[in-house]
């Protein structure tokens, strides 16, 4: 993992903000695959393609943070 810290954090929380709210109207997409798949509706290949790539920066962006906080109690 030690590309994801070499990657600059301002950009991974810029890109994990801009996709997490994208697109502002009428519902973010992210939002909406959560309540598809809370809704047993998340079917279609788009549609979990969609749910990955909305979701991965957040999942980055918590690792990355998770990882530089037990290096600095360490």
């Amino acid at each position: 993992m030690a590309w994801l810290d070499r990657f600059p954090l301002g950009l991974l929380i810029a890109v994990a903000l801009w996709l997490t709210v994208a697109p502002i109207v009428p519902e973010p997409h992210l939002i909406e695959k959560l309540r598809m798949l809370s809704e047993g509706t998340l079917v279609k290949p788009i549609d979990i393609f969609d749910l990955l790539l909305h979701s991965v920066p957040l999942v980055l962006l918590a690792v990355r943070l998770w990882r530089d906080a037990r290096r600095g109690r360490g």
